[in-house]
């Protein structure tokens, strides 16, 4: 969801996304993605974006709506130290279109496992 309201303060106050990026202390590829919704802007940033655009917090936030959340966890037991389980949990918004287009991906690579191996069992079977 686009911050709609974000995007149209900031341009009729004649900020660039650049500027705003400088203010909250962010990369500008980082805070297109906040203004388009793709990742969270925390209260803090929106404390800050609120006092530049010289507006209330309530005027420019919009909720956003859940999104999904993958919890990966990786066991490599080569990175292990006496310090470490080797269980590392990274937390990661996905946008929607990302997961739908990665999941099917996988359908298709399970079809293309599935006809290989009916295949190899004909070959070993010669």
């Amino acid at each position: 969801m686009t911050m709609e309201k974000l995007r149209t303060l900031r341009k009729q106050k004649g900020y660039t996304q650049q500027q705003i990026a400088d203010i909250i202390a962010t990369d500008v590829s980082n805070y297109n993605r906040k203004e388009n919704g793709e990742v969270k802007i925390f209260d803090d940033e929106w404390e800050k974006l609120a006092k530049v655009l010289d507006v209330s917090v309530e005027d420019i936030k919009e909720d956003r709506p859940a999104t999904v959340v993958q919890n990966l966890t990786f066991n490599d037991s080569s990175s292990n130290t006496s310090n470490q389980s080797g269980n590392y949990n990274q937390y990661c918004n996905i946008p929607e279109y990302l997961l739908e287009s990665q999941q099917e991906y996988i359908k298709l690579l399970k079809e293309q496992i599935t006809l290989l191996k009916a295949e190899n069992e004909k070959l070993k079977k010669k």
